[in-house]
C-alpha cells in the first residue's frame, strides 16, 4: 500500500510525521506523495483539509485519516499517544472506507464562455469586497428571494459545524448528501425581505447566485480566499465526488459534537 503523511508544520507535528513514516516503512508500505492510497494528516482539521484540497484530483483512490495534535477536532480524530496502534491498524488491518459529500461550486464570468468549479469540504462563502452583497438565490431553476445583506454561506453537512454554525445554521450529521444556506446579517424591513432561516437542500436541487450590484466578490472555497470580478453566476451543489476517510473504529460524530459544543 501508498501512503503520504502530511503536517501541520510545527515542531511536535513534524517529530510525529517523521515517526509515522519511519513506523510504516519498517511494516513494508511504501511512501508515495504523487498517489497515495492513504494520507494520514497530523495536526488538526485545518492540515486535513489542505490535504483534501491538493489530493482532490484522486478522491476515488485516496483515503484520509487524521491525527490532532491540538485541539479535538471532526476530521482529525485520533490522539498522539494512539499512533502506534494507528500504524499498526494501517499496516495490518483492511479498514472501512467511508464516504461524506463535497460542494461543488461553479463560478461563471460575464464575457467568458469559460467556467471555473471548485469543490469544498466545509464551505463556499459569498461576500462583496465593499458594501452590502445584492442577489438573487435561485433553487431548483426559480427565483427564491432577492438576498440583501453582508453575505452567505453554503456548506456541506461536514462543515455544518464550522461557519455555518456561527451563523445560526443546523449541525447536520456528514452522510447526508445536501447543502445547507445560512444568512449573513442580512437586511429585513418593510422594502427588502429573505427568508431569514438557514435552508436545507437534498442533492438533486441547485442553487443559483446571480449578483445584481456590480460589485467585485471576495468568494471563500474552504480556507481558500478568491476576489473575482464581474461574476455573472455562483452555483452551489451537491459534488458527483465524495471524500474517502479510512475508519478503523467507530466515529461518534454526535458524541464529538457534545464534546466540542456542550462539553463533558
Amino acid at each position: 500500500m501508498h501512503y503520504a503523511v502530511t503536517s501541520r508544520g510545527d515542531e511536535t507535528s513534524n517529530a510525529l510525521q517523521q515517526k509515522i513514516k519511519n513506523y510504516l516503512n519498517e511494516f513494508g508500505l511504501i511512501f508515495d506523495e504523487d498517489e497515495p492510497d492513504i494520507v494520514v494528516t497530523v495536526g488538526g482539521d485545518g492540515t486535513l483539509l489542505q490535504a483534501f484540497h491538493d489530493y482532490a484530483h484522486r478522491l476515488d483512490a485516496t483515503c484520509f485519516v487524521g491525527i490532532h495534535t491540538g485541539h479535538l477536532g471532526f476530521y482529525a480524530d485520533w490522539m498522539p499517544e494512539e499512533v502506534e496502534k494507528l500504524i499498526i491498524h494501517i499496516a495490518k488491518t483492511p479498514f472501512q472506507v467511508v464516504e461524506y459529500p463535497l460542494l461543488e461550486v461553479v463560478i461563471r464570468h460575464f464575457g467568458d464562455e469559460k467556467s471555473e468549479r471548485y469543490l469544498a469540504l466545509n464551505e463556499c462563502t459569498v461576500k462583496s469586497v465593499e458594501g452590502s452583497l445584492v442577489s438573487n438565490v435561485s433553487i431548483k431553476g426559480e427565483l427564491f428571494e432577492t438576498f440583501r445583506g453582508d453575505g452567505l454561506c453554503v456548506s456541506t453537512p461536514s462543515g455544518s459545524t464550522a461557519y455555518n454554525k456561527a451563523l445560526g445554521g443546523a449541525i447536520l450529521h456528514p452522510s447526508l448528501a445536501t447543502l445547507q444556506i445560512a444568512e449573513m446579517a442580512s437586511i429585513n424591513n418593510r422594502v427588502y425581505r429573505t427568508v431569514g432561516s438557514p435552508l436545507v437542500l437534498p442533492q438533486h436541487h441547485t442553487c443559483l447566485l446571480k449578483p445584481l450590484n456590480d460589485v467585485d466578490l471576495q468568494i471563500t472555497i474552504d480556507h481558500y480566499s478568491l476576489v473575482h470580478k464581474k461574476v455573472k453566476s455562483i452555483q452551489c451543489r451537491v459534488a458527483d465526488e465524495k471524500i474517502r476517510f479510512a475508519r478503523f473504529r467507530p466515529f461518534p460524530f454526535w458524541k464529538r459534537v457534545k464534546e466540542s459544543f456542550v462539553g463533558d
